[in-house]
Protein backbone atom coordinates (compact mmCIF):
# COMPACT_ATOMS: atom_id res chain seq x y z
CA UNK A 1 0.00 0.00 0.00
CA UNK A 2 2.87 2.39 0.84
CA UNK A 3 5.80 1.13 -1.22
CA UNK A 4 7.89 4.17 -0.26
CA UNK A 5 8.02 2.78 3.36
CA UNK A 6 10.27 0.02 2.04
CA UNK A 7 13.15 2.46 2.23
CA UNK A 8 12.91 2.45 6.03
CA UNK A 9 12.23 -1.28 6.40
CA UNK A 10 14.60 -3.16 4.10
CA UNK A 11 14.64 -6.95 4.14
CA UNK A 12 18.11 -8.38 4.53
CA UNK A 13 18.92 -12.04 4.06
CA UNK A 14 22.15 -13.24 5.47
CA UNK A 15 23.75 -16.50 4.36
CA UNK A 16 21.81 -19.57 5.51
CA UNK A 17 18.69 -17.50 6.22
CA UNK A 18 15.40 -17.20 4.44
CA UNK A 19 12.84 -19.82 3.56
CA UNK A 20 13.60 -23.40 4.40
CA UNK A 21 11.98 -26.40 2.76
CA UNK A 22 12.59 -29.63 4.62
CA UNK A 23 11.13 -33.06 4.12
CA UNK A 24 10.21 -34.56 7.46
CA UNK A 25 9.59 -38.27 7.33
CA UNK A 26 10.14 -40.68 10.17
CA UNK A 27 12.62 -43.28 8.97
CA UNK A 28 12.86 -46.12 11.41
CA UNK A 29 14.88 -48.50 9.26
CA UNK A 30 18.09 -46.42 9.16
CA UNK A 31 20.00 -48.93 11.27
CA UNK A 32 19.44 -51.80 8.86
CA UNK A 33 20.21 -49.63 5.83
CA UNK A 34 23.66 -48.99 7.30
CA UNK A 35 24.61 -52.66 7.18
CA UNK A 36 27.34 -53.20 4.62
CA UNK A 37 26.21 -55.66 1.96
CA UNK A 38 29.52 -57.51 2.34
CA UNK A 39 28.73 -58.02 6.06
CA UNK A 40 25.13 -59.12 5.74
CA UNK A 41 21.81 -58.61 4.07
CA UNK A 42 19.80 -55.71 5.55
CA UNK A 43 16.50 -57.37 4.61
CA UNK A 44 17.42 -60.58 6.45
CA UNK A 45 18.76 -58.58 9.41
CA UNK A 46 15.45 -56.71 9.67
CA UNK A 47 13.47 -59.97 9.59
CA UNK A 48 15.77 -61.58 12.17
CA UNK A 49 15.37 -58.51 14.39
CA UNK A 50 11.59 -58.98 14.24
CA UNK A 51 12.06 -62.52 15.60
CA UNK A 52 14.38 -61.47 18.44
CA UNK A 53 16.08 -58.14 19.09
CA UNK A 54 19.83 -57.98 19.46
CA UNK A 55 19.40 -57.43 23.19
CA UNK A 56 17.24 -60.55 23.51
CA UNK A 57 19.73 -62.57 21.46
CA UNK A 58 22.64 -61.37 23.62
CA UNK A 59 20.64 -62.07 26.76
CA UNK A 60 20.07 -65.68 25.72
CA UNK A 61 23.73 -66.14 24.79
CA UNK A 62 24.79 -64.65 28.13
CA UNK A 63 22.45 -66.91 30.09
CA UNK A 64 23.67 -69.99 28.22
CA UNK A 65 27.34 -69.05 28.55
CA UNK A 66 27.06 -68.35 32.27
CA UNK A 67 25.19 -71.62 32.78
CA UNK A 68 27.91 -73.52 30.93
CA UNK A 69 30.62 -71.68 32.88
CA UNK A 70 28.91 -72.65 36.14
CA UNK A 71 28.98 -76.32 35.14
CA UNK A 72 32.55 -76.21 33.86
CA UNK A 73 34.37 -73.22 35.40
CA UNK A 74 37.01 -71.45 33.30
CA UNK A 75 40.53 -72.78 33.88
CA UNK A 76 42.48 -69.60 33.37
CA UNK A 77 42.62 -66.51 35.53
CA UNK A 78 41.53 -64.36 32.56
CA UNK A 79 38.57 -66.68 31.92
CA UNK A 80 37.48 -66.49 35.55
CA UNK A 81 37.80 -62.69 35.49
CA UNK A 82 35.73 -62.51 32.29
CA UNK A 83 33.06 -64.73 33.85
CA UNK A 84 32.88 -62.43 36.89
CA UNK A 85 32.65 -59.39 34.64
CA UNK A 86 29.88 -61.01 32.59
CA UNK A 87 28.00 -61.83 35.81
CA UNK A 88 28.35 -58.20 36.92
CA UNK A 89 27.11 -56.95 33.54
CA UNK A 90 24.13 -59.29 33.68
CA UNK A 91 23.28 -58.14 37.22
CA UNK A 92 23.52 -54.47 36.18
CA UNK A 93 21.20 -55.05 33.23
CA UNK A 94 18.70 -56.81 35.50
CA UNK A 95 18.89 -53.86 37.92
CA UNK A 96 18.15 -51.45 35.06
CA UNK A 97 15.16 -53.56 33.99
CA UNK A 98 13.83 -53.67 37.56
CA UNK A 99 14.18 -49.91 37.98
CA UNK A 100 12.45 -49.32 34.65
CA UNK A 101 9.55 -51.58 35.65
CA UNK A 102 9.20 -49.74 38.97
CA UNK A 103 9.21 -46.42 37.14
CA UNK A 104 6.50 -47.65 34.76
CA UNK A 105 4.37 -48.80 37.70
CA UNK A 106 4.72 -45.39 39.34
CA UNK A 107 3.71 -43.64 36.12
CA UNK A 108 0.64 -45.85 35.71
CA UNK A 109 -0.38 -45.32 39.34
CA UNK A 110 0.04 -41.55 39.01
CA UNK A 111 -2.01 -41.56 35.81
CA UNK A 112 -4.76 -43.58 37.45
CA UNK A 113 -4.85 -41.24 40.46
CA UNK A 114 -5.08 -38.25 38.12
CA UNK A 115 -7.90 -39.87 36.13
CA UNK A 116 -9.76 -40.78 39.32
CA UNK A 117 -9.46 -37.24 40.65
CA UNK A 118 -10.14 -35.20 37.50
CA UNK A 119 -11.93 -37.52 35.06
CA UNK A 120 -14.25 -39.86 36.99
CA UNK A 121 -16.19 -41.21 33.99
CA UNK A 122 -13.04 -42.10 32.02
CA UNK A 123 -11.53 -43.63 35.15
CA UNK A 124 -14.55 -45.87 35.73
CA UNK A 125 -14.61 -46.95 32.07
CA UNK A 126 -10.90 -47.80 32.20
CA UNK A 127 -11.35 -49.61 35.52
CA UNK A 128 -14.06 -51.81 34.02
CA UNK A 129 -11.90 -52.60 30.97
CA UNK A 130 -8.90 -53.43 33.15
CA UNK A 131 -10.95 -55.72 35.38
CA UNK A 132 -12.12 -57.63 32.30
CA UNK A 133 -8.61 -57.81 30.88
CA UNK A 134 -7.07 -58.95 34.17
CA UNK A 135 -9.80 -61.51 34.84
Amino acid sequence: MFPWLFLWAPQLQLPFSGDVAQRIEPRTQWFFDGIDTASGDPVIERKAFEVATYGRQLGLITELLLDMAAQTPPRTKAGRASRQRLLAIQAEIERIKTEDAASQVQMVEAGLRRLKTHHKAEYEALRARLQLALG
